[in-house]
């Protein structure tokens, strides 16, 4: 099976995009969400605490998310979500299902380093 890309980018666009490591430290329900969703807590090391509402529920327990080190988006505005306001984006695959799994390193890193 072939993907199609939907467009390209330069070198100069994708480095606008800042995306960094952080730890997992905090995981919730999001009661208000329209769609089964997370409120998730990450540390971003240098760059802080930052929250965000991610639709990760159908691969994910509450439980197995503290600890995991996944990639985000840190550069976004603030936005709010129902009652929430989320500070970055958590970065995944999405499968036919809808189901998402995280991007995630594959060795412990130190929270805030930047992708390349």
């Amino acid at each position: 099976m072939t993907s199609q890309i939907d467009s390209y980018i330069t070198y100069d666009d994708f480095t606008k995009i800042d995306i960094r490591v952080g730890t997992i430290i905090e995981v919730r329900v999001s009661p208000k969400a329209k769609k089964p969703a997370f409120l998730v807590t990450l540390d971003f090391g240098d760059i802080g605490i930052k929250k965000t509402s991610a639709q990760i529920t159908q691969k994910y327990a509450l439980d197995d998310l503290i600890g995991k080190q996944v990639l985000a988006v840190v550069n976004f505005p603030p936005k709010q979500i129902a009652n929430f306001m989320s500070e970055c984006l958590l970065l995944g695959v999405v499968e036919n299902t809808g189901a998402v799994t995280l991007a995630t390193v594959d060795t412990p890193t130190m929270n805030g380093l930047r992708l390349l």
